[in-house]
C-alpha cells in the first residue's frame, strides 16, 4: 500500500477543500472590491487590487499546480500577496489611502494571509514514505532497521 501524500490526497480533505474555497472567494472579492467598496476611482489602488485578486484566486484555488512539492512554497506566495495587500494603500503611489481602501485592503489582506498560511500548513505536514516510517501506529518504528 503506497501511504506516500499525493497532491490528489493534499487537496481532498475537507479542510484543504475549505481553505480552496474561501482562497478562491476571498480573490474574486479582492479583484471586485474596487467596484465593491466604491473606491474604482482611485485608478491605482483598483487596478493593484484586480491584478492582486486574480493572482490570489488562481494561486490558491490549485489552477496551476497539483503537486504536492509545488503547494506549500504556492501557499508561501499567496502570503506574500496577502501581506502586499496590507501595505498597499500606503506604498501604491498617488491619493489612495482613503479609509475604505485601508480598510478594505487590511481586512482582505488579513484574510489572505491567514489562508495562505493555512494552507501551507496542510501543505507542510508531515507525510510518510513507503516504509510507514513517520506514521504513528504503521509498524517498523525504528525505521525498518530489526536486524532480522
Amino acid at each position: 500500500m503506497n501511504l506516500r501524500a499525493t497532491a490528489r490526497d493534499t487537496g481532498s480533505t475537507p479542510r484543504a477543500q475549505a481553505v480552496e474555497s474561501l482562497a478562491l472567494l476571498t480573490g474574486v472579492y479582492l479583484a471586485a472590491s474596487p467596484w465593491i467598496a466604491g473606491f474604482s476611482g482611485l485608478s491605482g489602488i483598483a487596478v493593484n487590487n484586480l491584478i492582486v485578486g486574480i493572482a490570489f484566486a488562481l494561486l490558491m484555488s490549485g489552477g496551476f499546480g497539483r503537486a504536492y512539492e509545488r503547494t506549500h512554497s504556492m501557499a508561501w506566495a499567496a502570503c506574500a500577496l496577502g501581506a502586499w495587500t496590507i501595505v498597499a494603500p500606503w506604498v501604491i503611489a498617488g491619493d489612495v489611502s482613503t479609509t475604505r481602501t485601508v480598510v478594505n485592503n487590511v481586512i482582505v489582506g488579513a484574510v489572505c494571509l491567514l489562508l495562505g498560511m493555512a494552507a501551507s500548513a496542510a501543505a507542510g505536514e508531515p507525510r510518510g514514505d513507503r516504509s510507514g516510517r513517520g506514521m504513528p501506529g504503521r509498524g517498523m518504528t525504528d525505521g525498518g532497521m530489526t536486524g532480522r
